[in-house]
């Protein structure tokens, strides 16, 4: 009898211990149970969620089981926004959040969380949620939605603050917080929610000092000139339960409010900087030194030397809107002479905004001090010296007089070009001559060679750069050659002679792109084909609704399309004092596959699809976060390698 009570103690020891195993397994391990996929629920909360005549600024969520936060400096949002930040913080199964800013009479507020909340074991995220209570009578329910996007490329802004006012004066958005707030996700998306009935302006904003109101330059805004008049209506949307990744469990009918409007579309972008001072000045090669301002200005600065005679002692290069100066020293003493004491006068911004003139003395020390490169060009010399006592030594020809460096072009002669194309010449420094008889371009007809007429033309926006224009035949071979000294440099140093020989493909290797374009405004129009990286590859203006672009290679490409309002030929930034737009931006939503000896033609309506619909996911650089895999999909791959049927709960 003793021996038969032993045994029911060890079967009972050995389910328990079955018991035991089996609902570790249940904890998520791969290979022993089903993987938890229920969401944390809210339990409960103090002050009760939506609740009336609130005066605590201490608010509790509690939790079915232990949550994470994911970042919630980022990802929570309290609306109206909160002039000192609130504290926001996880215990165990349940958040906390402190208000610090007092809270506002008859008010809605929201504490959005987005999808920052998630079970602690598993990740399955709650999913949007959203703590709502008013201080007054009423919940304020209405809510608008839309997207930011960057107005240059259209790329969705994450993170921006999307704010409405009630005070409709241009004047509030730089003077006063905004009312209500939401924040952007990955997609640019934004929903602002708690809004009571009214007319609204809305406004976008990268807050950099976090005082909710436009008040630098350098804040990326976007604003909309229409009001905004939040309304809502009954609807029904389609709720899809998926059996698995392939079959549908059911179609669920649901009815819920629609908030309009829903589609607000907000182009961000940042005011150029008109304010004009001196950011930084470097010299960092011995034979220039550049000065680099926030703006241009029509004039350009007066230099004066302090150590040195600064007359008729510089070759000058400016960009196009003269906030990049480089001075050339035209005589070798100021090149080897290390630093360089100067007097610079120039026009500068002062607190009124008005230019005023300055004078500044810089200190310009050359990052390749002469002793330096001394050394190197006698290590140079020494190496050459040797070279030339052994080849004297096995009796072979050598040099008595080391040649000079010459003048390298920095870009080298293609060996095939496009028929549209043109080769280029591009150097390091200044060129001072350029003597086109040393210059000479052949075309091979048949077996024999003949002379082609040229001219060398040099970049009006990169000066050290040369193009060689010629009328290119397609299919046809030819020969650049260049006698000694074609280029010579502003220090004498020279180009030599050279011979490289060129291919212009033929019309077969290349594919024509023919546009029509419709529902753009009726101005200036430049319409870009882009590579899958979203660079420009080739632009031309529209003419008469149509974009030609020929000698195109095969490959995969897209479009864009620049409404240019000023006819610059450049997209240009917006202006929120004149309530200037930027200039509009659309793309094409598909991309092109163009082949050899095709011709694709299309017709384009810009406005088709909306804009934050148009840019193809392939292009952007702000790529929506993949969402964590849902833990039933991994039950689902279990289910198949078990060779079960997974239903869910």
């Amino acid at each position: 009898m003793k021996q038969r009570h032993f045994s029911c103690i060890q079967h009972l020891f050995l389910l328990s211990t079955i018991a035991f195993l089996a609902s570790c397994a249940k904890m998520g391990q791969p290979d022993g149970g089903w993987y938890d996929e229920t969401p944390p629920q809210v339990i409960g909360t103090e002050p009760a969620e939506g609740g009336l005549n609130v005066n605590s600024k201490k608010i509790y969520i509690n939790f079915d089981e232990y949550i994470n936060l994911t970042n919630a400096t980022e990802n929570v949002i309290v609306s109206p926004p909160q002039m000192e930040a609130p504290e926001i913080k996880t215990q165990g199964k349940r958040i906390v959040v402190q208000l610090n800013d007092e809270l506002k009479p008859n008010t809605t507020y929201t504490i959005d969380f987005s999808d920052a909340i998630t079970d602690f074991t598993e990740d399955n995220p709650l999913g949007n949620y959203t703590f709502t209570f008013s201080t007054g009578d009423v919940i304020d329910t209405m809510e608008v939605s839309g997207y930011v996007l960057d107005a240059e490329n259209l790329e969705p802004v994450k993170g921006i603050l999307v704010g409405l006012y009630e005070n409709q004066a241009d004047s509030a958005f730089q003077k006063q917080p905004m009312l209500r707030v939401a924040r952007t996700n990955d997609s640019g998306r934004f929903v602002v929610r708690g809004i009571k009935g009214g007319s609204y302006r809305i406004y976008a904003l990268q807050d950099v000092d976090g005082d909710f109101t436009f008040s630098q330059k350098s804040e990326k805004i976007a604003f909309l000139t229409d009001l905004i008049v939040p309304s809502a209506a009954p609807d029904v949307r389609q709720d899809t339960l998926w059996r698995d990744s392939l079959h549908i469990e059911n179609i669920n009918r649901v009815n819920y409010t629609h908030y309009f409007p829903d589609d607000i579309t907000l182009r961000a972008f940042t005011e150029e900087q008109t304010d004009r001072y001196l950011i930084k000045s470097e010299r960092k090669t011995a034979q220039a030194f550049t000065l680099f301002f926030s703006y241009g200005s029509d004039k350009l600065p007066e230099i004066r030397g302090l150590n040195y005679d600064s007359s008729n002692a510089f070759l000058v290069e400016s960009s196009e809107k003269n906030d990049t100066i480089t001075y050339w020293l035209r005589d070798t003493t100021l090149v080897n002479q290390d630093t360089l004491t100067t007097e610079l006068i120039y026009e500068e911004t002062d607190t009124n905004g008005v230019l005023q003139m300055r004078t500044d003395t810089l200190t310009l020390l050359s990052k390749e001090p002469y002793e330096k490169r001394m050394k190197a060009q006698q290590r140079k010399y020494e190496q050459w010296k040797k070279t030339q006592e052994k080849k004297e030594r096995r009796g072979e020809a050598f040099q008595t007089v080391m040649a000079p460096d010459p003048l390298e072009s920095e870009k080298k002669l293609p060996s095939a070009i496009a028929p549209d194309d043109n080769p280029v010449f591009d150097f390091k420094t200044p060129i001072a001559r350029v003597d086109e008889s040393k210059i000479h371009l052949y075309s091979k007809i048949d077996t024999l060679w003949y002379n082609a007429p040229f001219r060398v033309k040099q970049d009006a926006d990169h000066p050290r750069q040369y193009k060689l224009l010629a009328e290119w035949r397609p299919d046809t071979e030819y020969s650049i050659e260049l006698d000694s000294a074609a280029f010579v440099d502003l220090y004498g140093k020279a180009t030599v002679k050279t011979k490289q020989g060129m291919k212009v493909k033929s019309n077969d290797d290349f594919a024509t792109i023919l546009v029509t374009i419709d529902g753009a405004e009726d101005k200036p129009q430049i319409c870009q084909l882009l590579n899958e990286s979203d660079k420009v590859v080739k632009e031309v203006k529209v003419n008469n609704h149509q974009a030609e672009f020929f000698y195109v290679m095969p490959q995969t490409y897209y479009l864009r399309l620049l409404v240019d309002d000023n006819n610059n030929g450049r997209w240009d930034t917006g202006d929120y004092a004149t309530k200037l737009q930027p200039e509009m931006v659309y793309y094409y939503p598909e991309k092109l596959e163009c082949r050899a000896k095709w011709d694709l033609t299309l017709t384009w309506n810009v406005n088709a699809k909306k804009l934050f619909e148009q840019k193809p996911d392939k292009l952007k650089k702000q790529k929506s976060e993949k969402k964590k895999q849902t833990v039933k999909s991994r039950n689902q791959e279990r289910a198949r390698k078990l060779g079960i049927e997974y239903i869910p709960k």
